[in-house]
């Protein structure tokens, strides 16, 4: 599919890597990832994973989330999460840093498809208007998601309806994204 936000999150993907191999390694590496099977890994020492970014050939789809909420999800939260396979990538925007979340594998995309869909039943027995998260934090009340209604990136505090805009669609958002190297 060619999609901005497609292109735009594998052009992130590719100065994530160049980050890390400015900062001389290889590939990004996580230890969070050990023993996980994926098309993304380059090697598994049993410490650490090294890994990058790889293309779905066919691309996938949210379909399970939009069934089982009975909504249809923007297109751009679809191409963000249905287009490749990577680990988290830590990032800054401005002076936010968080970790971009991805589909690591196809197991990862079934327990991620499940979080999402929790989170639109809360939004919805809480009557916020949906969203679907793209970015965690380490303040635990707050992600970065993206408006299912109008497609723009929020910075969103769970379970109410306190919402800044950081940037008007995912592509912009992704644009001006900082990789940020953190080792585990």
């Amino acid at each position: 599919m060619n999609h901005p936000v497609t292109d735009a999150l594998s052009e992130f993907s590719a100065r994530f890597m160049k980050a890390w191999q400015d900062a001389g390694h290889n590939f990004p590496r996580s230890a969070d990832l050990v023993g996980l099977s994926s098309p993304c890994v380059e090697h598994d020492s049993g410490y650490d994973v090294t890994w990058k970014a790889v293309a779905r050939d066919p691309m996938g789809d949210l379909a399970a989330v939009e069934k089982g909420i009975e909504l249809a999800l923007h297109q751009d939260i679809v191409a963000f999460y249905a287009s490749q396979y990577s680990g988290d990538m830590t990032a800054k925007f401005g002076d936010l840093e968080f970790d971009l979340l991805q589909s690591f594998s196809e197991d990862d995309t079934l327990r991620l498809q499940e979080n999402i869909l929790g989170h639109l039943v809360t939004q919805r027995r809480l009557k916020l208007k949906p969203t679907v998260f793209i970015g965690a934090l380490d303040a635990e009340d707050k992600v970065i998601s993206i408006c299912n209604l109008t497609g723009q990136v929020i910075l969103e505090t769970l379970g109410k309806d306190h919402r800044d805009v950081l940037a008007a669609d995912v592509e912009t958002f992704l644009q001006k994204l900082t990789p940020v190297v953190r080792e585990d």
